[in-house]
């Protein structure tokens, strides 16, 4: 019950209840994306594997090169402002694949094309919306904010997925993509009504300059790249279990696809239930937590490739799912905390840009790993690689000690922080 209060309050912000709507809405559109894009380049006649991984590819790896791109600018200007043009952007990608499918004429490089600008609108909306939480939000209800926005996000991916199939089988992959196209015509249109007063542009140098300082500022905080540099490792072991040996395993000892889509709702609905869970934690030491919440996604892949029952799978990655949302809700808040809002958009996307820096390459190596040693000895690689890449992670003091406001009252000065600004840290 105690924090059932500030989460009304947060309810009756006409801000926040904007914000929360709008990516709602296009989470759910990007729910139906992730099946619709797929299975409707499967359905383009003469394509083949090669060309549904170079349409994926091109999506992909613009999110990774230019989110520190997108950080620069969400920083230099007005951040909802960027979201929008995302949308419109996303709108304009999502829209035009819609009616490409829907006509037949749909050329693999124009496909291509579209993909590419959607990725881009990823790479700018992603940092813009974790710099404008805190503009939005009080910092004393950011976690309960977090939450209730990842209750919100994992809910509509989770309703996605479910109807995406659904929705292709029935009116095919076009008129789902154009689905996801009015989502985020509707997200720009509701987060344009959030109007937020114009901030003072802090930043008078280069774009280069920028990109500087938000680097300093980034590894001026052990903790943050610590976590960052232990999440490169442990993306990348999850996409390897996800997208290659998971569904191998899968295929060889269960009962193929349907078995693989029990094991990744019970994470996704797991997701739910960690952002829920998240929202009444109140921990002194949030890195501690956050980094110890991450070893039970190593215990899917050890079941996995254990051999173990279904059922004792679908739960671990229940539970991985949980611990991965309070994970991720104490990252976001401890972030948004402790980092000057000037530079957020700018460290937050070094975040993205390091966490996903191994991802295609986990996804590359699985298969080639598997062919030589098994897939289930594969998956036991992967388990270990988290727990290593995690235990290391507690081995810096600043993520064992970092302290929430308000919980000791010596505050010391943060070396290597903007001058004048302090941080409440534990000593010793």
């Amino acid at each position: 019950m105690a924090t059932s209060s500030p989460t009304r309050v947060l309810l009756r912000e006409r801000r926040f209840v904007l914000l929360a709507s709008a990516r709602t809405i296009s989470v759910l559109g990007d729910g139906f994306a992730r099946v619709a894009l797929a299975f409707g380049v499967i359905a383009i006649p003469g394509s083949t594997p090669a060309q549904l991984s170079l349409v994926l590819a091109c999506q992909a790896v613009p999110q990774l090169l230019l989110i520190l791109v997108g950080g620069v600018l969400a920083d230099r200007f007005s951040r909802p402002g960027l979201m929008v043009i995302a949308d419109v952007l996303g709108t304009a990608a999502y829209g035009g694949l819609a009616v490409m499918l829907l006509t037949g004429d749909a050329p693999i490089p124009a496909v291509a094309l579209l993909a590419t600008l959607a990725g881009v609108a990823t790479a700018l909306f992603v940092p813009a919306m974790n710099g404008v939480v805190p503009e939005v939000v009080p910092r004393e209800r950011l976690q309960q904010a977090n939450a209730l926005l990842g209750v919100a996000r994992n809910g509509a991916m989770v309703l996605g997925l479910a109807l995406s199939g659904v929705a292709v089988a029935l009116v095919g992959a076009g008129w789902a993509l154009a689905l996801n196209a009015v989502s985020f015509l509707a997200s720009a249109a509701l987060i344009r009504a959030m109007r937020l007063p114009r901030r003072l542009r802090v930043s008078v140098g280069s774009g280069w300059s920028d990109l500087r300082h938000g680097w300093r500022e980034f590894v001026s905080r052990q903790w943050l790249w610590v976590v960052v540099l232990q999440y490169a490792f442990v993306v990348a072991a999850v996409g390897a279990n996800v997208g290659v040996l998971g569904p191998l395993i899968a295929e060889r000892d269960l009962d193929g696809a349907s078995s693989w889509a029990l094991i990744v709702t019970a994470q996704a609905l797991g997701t739910v239930a960690g952002a829920g869970l998240a929202a009444r934690l109140r921990p002194r030491r949030p890195m501690l937590l956050a980094v110890l919440a991450t070893f039970p996604t190593a215990l899917p892949m050890v079941l996995l490739g254990a051999g173990a029952p279904l059922w004792t799978i679908a739960v671990a990655m229940f539970a991985a799912g949980v611990a991965g949302d309070v994970f991720g809700v104490l990252w976001t808040t401890t972030m948004q905390r402790e980092v000057p809002p000037d530079v957020l958009s700018r460290v937050s996307s070094y975040d993205w840009f390091g966490s996903l820096a191994l991802a295609p390459l986990g996804i590359l190596v699985a298969g080639p790993v598997a062919a030589a040693v098994g897939p289930g000895t594969a998956l036991l690689g992967c388990s270990a690689l988290v727990v290593v890449a995690t235990l290391a992670a507690l081995l810096s003091p600043q993520v064992r000690t970092l302290r929430a406001p308000g919980t000791e009252e010596a505050v010391r000065p943060a070396s290597g922080e903007t001058a004048g600004r302090t941080r409440t840290q534990e000593g010793g």
